[in-house]
């Protein structure tokens, strides 16, 4: 049976279930702000489940394109790599909107695998819910009872609450769910292991089919459960998964949903399937793309660089760079598939043939243009290692790494098999690092939606005088909207401002726009490439209109208090440490300043107070700033300028220098006019953030005062209750060691006290039926001194089984006990027993088959707890 026929096959089975067919729904998600994409077949009816909408028939079915690399459901690394991961898939599906429930859903379920695509009964297993102490859910025995009219009880396996409940959200619909899997191994394999230990264990042989989810509670936003009005079925089959199933593969892409693809790329590279691993996944990841990149487009996203269009940019760059890397590829390829994508796909998903044209168009240009990056990526990978050549080093760093990636779309491994034919390394961790960084940022942008930008005025350019000024007259060139979770905000553009945009680690100004009766709060300034973008709380009321520019002057002064103390602090802890110390990130606002610098080991005390003294000491001289604007840069290279980390520089720039024997930097940031402004300097923190970079945190002025006289203040009141010791340090080292004593001598009273106690359970040990039981509430000072007294009694006791309730100071916790012996002879499971004792506290716990502890809540339930102890373990 072909894939087509498969699919037709499992709608017109649901047909003639009186199932109304319902066509795909788009795969990009235009009004759910909880999902880009859709990434289940049920998404289209969140609404039938909510009880929002009212559905047109209830029972209905069909085939859903999905699309699952964003979000928890990221596995496009892994796509190609493996034989059985997709980006875009389909999800066939048959719903039940408050009509049929678990026996119907279970009962076609079965006979449409068995006897319609005759898969073998010998080859299937099938889960059921084990139910969840948590949620207070018992097993799913009504599933399994269901289960057994159909299959042997030995092919039902009972799954925990990751694999055999399924849940929408954190909040809303939610329910059991039965998984219908088959093993695909040869049969020496089945032979040698049993298919039931391989379920849910992640073997590429063993694959969950079909995925049955009885919707009957809805999940509240305190994580309690309560019943829904209606019962509802939602069903999954990964369609991919059954057709290599049907047609007895061993891989998705052996099937005939992907082998006319794969026929079509062999021939267009000149080479073949199956001989080599590399070129072997580098097909894969193409024919996986193409139709994750072409379903996206015919639904009406288009590759961009924002949300849902950046992620299938990515797709589809990652198929042109295996592509070209790995196949020869140097021309636009991916469009080249299209009619074969319509052949295949067209009949039940018409959106691809009737926009076949415009699809390959998309691609085409998506394709040249990356292509053309991709050449300058690596012209730009030729010249990092000429440079470092000329440096006489030997490994790319994270950041140009990351470069390589973020811009040309180099993968590591790619850039790493590079530098290895040259003889050089790369530095993963700080590629790693880098990319932590990007996702950061992916998802603080992910929480706003930028609109375009509407022209007012004629743009000439923007001109920055915030060097020599705090205030100018404005006209706004142009300005755009920003919808942002927590309400509306814009962006203005000026000709000319005082206002510094967020640069080298200086954060942008703050201040204010008044013009025509009314002010308009700056509340930040950023860079846009060159552009300096003005974030206003709302927008002029006429902005056509003259403003004056005014920064927020406080705040600029103690933020340039911290930058001059950052340049004055790269050059002391040269001076201290060696040389060898570079910049390699920096924070600067009006708060703190915090600096990150390459060195190998933590800085010591001394260390530390040598740098604040250099420091200081370069405030006190009150060293006059020499701004020096526009100098060439090879000028400022022979005056021994040092570049701040992460900064680009043109053809000229900007020298910031305070004593040109001390510091000579290139900086665009804002500075205080002489050192003396800063007052005071202090380190308030220092250590590592990665592997040979270090970070000080350090505040000026007013704030370092503040500082030193918090902790003169707290010295002060340590002498006062010491009764002013003449050697503080020693009275407190005394009053540490007294302390340590005491403690000791308390832990020997407790032990003592346990040893008492577990004298006294011994003698008071019941014989029941070849057991030795011990039941009791006691009081405890801890609950490692529960745990030891439990294993003692274990270590004394011969066949012992003991449940201990203790009040811990006032908190209720269970220990149950059992020798291994009488786990095996009498089926015995403490953690099963703990579990069932622990809600009389109001409570949960666990453990192993001879030792489980719970904690609760209610401290009453602990006489019940012995009461139901006794019951439990008086007939075994």
């Amino acid at each position: 049976m072909d894939a087509k026929r498969i699919r037709s096959t499992f709608i017109e089975y649901f047909q003639s279930k009186q199932h109304q067919f319902v066509p795909s729904a788009p795969i990009v998600v235009k009004n759910d702000p909880t999902l880009m994409f859709t990434n289940a077949g049920m998404n289209q009816f969140k609404d039938y489940f909510l009880g929002n909408e009212t559905p047109a028939s209830t029972r209905a079915t069909n085939s859903q394109k999905c699309l699952r690399v964003s979000g928890k459901h990221n596995d496009l690394e892994e796509v190609g790599v493996d034989t059985y991961h997709h980006t875009m898939f389909e999800m066939l599906g048959n719903w039940s909107f408050g009509d049929y429930f678990k026996k119907e859903a279970i009962a076609w379920s079965w006979e449409l695998l068995t006897e319609v695509y005759k898969l073998p009964v010998d080859r299937l297993y099938v889960t059921v819910f084990e139910g969840d102490e948590g949620d207070g859910l018992e097993r799913d025995m009504e599933a399994f009872d269901m289960w057994t009219e159909h299959v042997a009880k030995d092919r039902i396996l009972f799954g925990d609450k990751t694999d055999n409940f399924w849940e929408m959200g954190d909040v809303g619909p939610c329910g059991p769910c039965s998984e219908i899997h088959i093993d695909l191994r040869p049969e020496e394999e089945i032979k040698a292991k049993p298919g039931e230990e391989l379920v849910n264990a992640d073997h590429p042989q063993v694959i969950e089919v079909w995925n049955l989810v009885f919707i009957q509670f809805n999940r509240q936003a305190n994580g309690s459960l309560s019943e829904l009005p209606a019962k509802h079925i939602d069903t999954g089959m990964g369609f991919e998964r059954l057709v290599r199933a049907i047609q007895k593969k061993t891989s998705n892409y052996d099937t005939d949903v992907f082998t006319p693809f794969i026929a079509a790329v062999e021939k267009k590279a000149g080479k073949h399937y199956g001989e080599d691993e590399k070129i072997d996944i580098a097909i894969r990841v193409i024919v996986d793309h193409i139709r994750a990149i072409s379903f996206t487009i015919a639904d009406g996203q288009l590759p961009s660089n924002n949300k849902a269009g950046y992620v299938i940019r990515r797709i589809l760059r990652r198929a042109v760079r295996y592509g070209y890397t790995f196949l020869g590829f140097h021309e636009p390829f991916l469009y080249d598939l299209l009619p074969l994508l319509s052949e295949h796909f067209g009949e039940m998903f018409p959106e691809i043939s009737s926009q076949q044209d415009f699809i390959a168009k998309v691609i085409y240009e998506e394709e040249a243009a990356f292509l053309r990056t991709l050449d300058n990526g690596l012209k730009r990978l030729e010249q990092i290692k000429a440079d470092l050549a000329d440096k006489g080093e030997q490994v790319i760093s994270g950041k140009v790494a990351f470069e390589l990636y973020d811009t040309f779309g180099f993968p590591l491994d790619l850039t790493s098999l590079i530098a290895r034919e040259s003889g050089i390394s790369v530095d993963e961790k700080g590629f790693d690092v880098e990319m932590s960084k990007q996702k950061d940022r992916s998802r603080a942008a992910a929480e706003h939606e930028t609109g375009d930008w509407v022209q007012v005025g004629e743009d000439a350019g923007v001109e920055f005088v915030g060097y020599d000024s705090l205030e100018t007259t404005s006209n706004i060139i142009k300005y755009r909207e920003i919808k942002e979770k927590k309400g509306t905000k814009y962006q203005l553009v000026l000709d000319e401002t005082p206002f510094y945009a967020e640069s080298g680690g200086q954060v942008g100004d703050k201040g204010i726009l008044v013009g025509n009766d009314e002010t308009i709060k700056v509340l930040d300034t950023k860079k846009e490439n060159d552009l300096i973008v003005h974030f206003v709380e709302k927008l002029p009321q006429y902005p056509e209109a003259t403003f004056a520019a005014k920064v927020d002057g406080a705040k600029r002064a103690l933020t340039m208090n911290n930058h001059t103390a950052t340049h004055l602090l790269h050059a002391a802890l040269k001076e201290v440490l060696g040389d060898h110390v570079q910049q390699k990130g920096s924070l600067v606002n009006d708060q703190l300043l915090r600096f990150d610098f390459s060195h190998f080991s933590k800085l010591s005390d001394e260390e530390i107070l040598q740098v604040e003294r250099i420091v200081n000491k370069k405030v006190r001289e009150n060293i006059p700033l020499l701004e020096q604007r526009n100098v060439p840069i090879e000028e400022a290279k022979k005056m021994g300028a040092t570049a701040l980390f992460g900064e680009k520089y043109g053809e000229f720039v900007r020298v910031i220098t305070f004593d040109k024997d001390y510091s000579v930097e290139l900086c665009g940031g804002t500075h205080v006019k002489y050192t003396g402004q800063i007052g005071l300097f202090k380190i308030v923190s220092e250590g590592s953030i990665s592997s040979g970079v270090r970070r000080i945190e350090a505040i000026t002025a007013d704030a370092a005062e503040q500082y030193i006289d918090e902790q003169v203040k707290a010295v002060k009141s340590l002498q006062e209750l010491l009764k002013s010791p003449k050697d503080i340090t020693k009275a407190v080292e005394t009053l540490v060691q007294e302390r340590n004593e005491l403690k000791k001598e308390i832990e020997s009273l407790h032990l003592k006290q346990a040893g008492a106690l577990k004298d006294e359970l011994i003698q008071a040990v019941q014989r029941v039926n070849g057991t030795n039981q011990i039941i009791a509430k006691v009081s405890l000072p801890s609950a490692d001194a529960l745990k030891k007294l439990a294993f003692e009694l274990k270590n004394e006791v011969d066949q012992v089984l003991a449940v201990i309730a203790a009040d811990i100071s006032g908190k209720p916790q269970i220990a149950v006990v059992i020798a291994e012996s009488l786990v095996g002879e009498k089926s015995l499971n403490a953690g099963n027993a703990v579990r069932q004792l622990a809600k009389e506290i109001q409570g949960g716990g666990g453990g192993q088959p001879f030792f489980a502890t719970a904690g609760g809540k209610h401290l009453e339930g602990l006489d019940q707890v012995v009461i139901k102890a006794n019951e439990m373990f008086s007939t075994i």
